[in-house]
């Protein structure tokens, strides 16, 4: 559950009315801070101080804390029911980033440092909460004004540091509707290549966040404009590769458009919107694409991100379905109802209302699932007239038949052939002669 924000915020006053009591520095930092300039509610509080780890943990009580990042000056405290945790991060300068991602080692040391080692101006923001000022040593009060991602210093520099605030500056600019500053910009796309050394499971992190916002369209034209696309989805080649030869911009615009019709997607459903031109066996992006209905090449992208399974097969699922729903209207009743009691229906619903603000093309088909699942759950989904303990007792020997016979006389019910117990039995005996002679 997540914590309340009035008792986070109170928690987070009090780590710094303690710090203080005890002759420390110390004040809000980083994300919080911007949220709330921005007037947004932060989702949570983390403060920055002079004392170290070990006078944190003194001070807090070991019970009450966690060594999460000591090393490079991180605690997190416990806070009562409901507040959640705060990260108290010890005033740090960084030496060295030889492995592109995290420092080689870390000195102690004042705000104003801390402030020039963070990676974007809107990140480096401090606050006080007991006097309500706010520490700009950054500018970044005025890039917030202005509406602009930009690095703190030389913008290589910082990407150097840690290639996965290419990724992160895509993300902030798309979320917050911002500018991405043309220097910081031109850093990442001449060093966007380097964001292979980066794991997937911390590109997928950052996928996930931008595919899920409501910006998530702007987030993916920015990856394109950024060299980052071709590199997290070398896929996604394609679609350029024949909007250029003049035969592909209707993909890549319908990709953009299905993104922004989604409505509060889970990121299976945005993936799927993502990859659906990508993925589909379609001659606009391609005759090298499968006819698999797309599986093989989502599973592929999945399973390069390291997706869990979950939701690897839900955008795999959603992908290769979503035709059905398309021609629901059209199509015999038990098998848009078997499709229609999946428990990612609502998902692959979504998927498609998105698809039919696009091109209308699905509005049939889900008007008409919609109406199926208005219906009383005893005319939409009834209990199943037998089992496999009724084949056994008619005589059938166990085996793959059962699943064929069950299947037959359960397509019998929905198309309402047979409503009695005795109707389906009779019928089960005839489908298991004709199958056995």
């Amino acid at each position: 559950m997540p914590p309340n924000p009035h008792a986070a915020r109170e928690f987070a006053v009090e780590i710094v009315r303690r710090l203080r009591a005890s002759g420390h520095e110390a004040v809000w930092a980083g994300g919080c801070v911007r949220d709330q300039l921005l007037g947004m509610q932060p989702k949570d509080y983390d403060v920055a101080t002079s004392a170290t780890p070990d006078e944190v943990r003194e001070l807090f009580g070991r019970r009450r804390t966690l060594a999460i990042g000591a090393s490079f000056g991180v605690i997190a405290v416990l806070g009562p029911r409901g507040a959640g945790q705060v990260e108290v991060a010890t005033f740090r300068s960084d030496a060295g980033y030889s492995d592109g991602r995290h420092p080689d080692s870390v000195t102690f040391s004042t705000a104003e440092h801390d402030a020039q080692r963070r990676d974007f101006t809107i990140n480096g923001l401090f606050f006080d909460p007991m006097t309500e000022d706010t520490i700009d040593y950054v500018g970044g009060v005025d890039d917030l004004r202005r509406g602009v991602v930009r690095a703190i210093g030389d913008p290589f520099a910082r990407i150097a540091e840690d290639k996965l605030r290419m990724l992160r500056a895509v993300r902030f600019a798309a979320t917050f509707d911002f500018a991405l500053d043309a220097d910081t910009l031109s850093a990442v796309q001449q060093q966007a290549h380097e964001l292979v050394i980066v794991s997937a499971e911390r590109i997928a992190a950052e996928l996930r966040r931008m595919l899920t916002h409501r910006h998530r369209r702007r987030a993916v034209e920015l990856l394109r404009v950024s060299g980052l696309l071709e590199i997290v989805l070398p896929e996604a080649e394609r679609l350029y590769e024949f909007t250029q030869a003049g035969r592909g911009e209707d993909a890549w615009r319908r990709t953009l458009e299905l993104l922004d019709a989604l409505r509060d997607p889970t990121f299976s459903t945005s993936l799927a919107a993502l990859l659906r031109e990508i993925c589909q066996p379609d001659d606009a992006v391609g005759e090298d694409v499968p006819n698999d209905g797309g599986r093989g090449c989502a599973e592929t992208i999945c399973n390069r991100l390291r997706l869990s399974n979950e939701e690897k097969e839900g955008a795999v699922w959603m992908l290769t379905q979503h035709e059905a729903i398309r021609r629901a209207h059209q199509s015999p009743w038990p098998v848009i109802q078997r499709l229609l009691i999946e428990r990612r229906i609502e998902e692959l619903l979504a998927l498609c209302e998105a698809l039919a603000r696009v091109d209308g093309e699905f509005a049939d088909g889900v008007d008409f699932c919609r109406g199926k699942l208005s219906l009383p759950a005893e005319q939409f989904d009834p209990p199943a007239l037998i089992s496999g303990d009724d084949l056994k007792q008619l005589g059938i020997p166990p085996g793959a038949i059962y699943r064929r016979v069950l299947d037959a006389v359960r397509d019998a019910q929905l198309e309402q052939n047979v409503a009695t117990r005795d109707d389906a039995l009779a019928l089960a005996r005839r489908i298991h002669h004709s199958l056995d002679s």
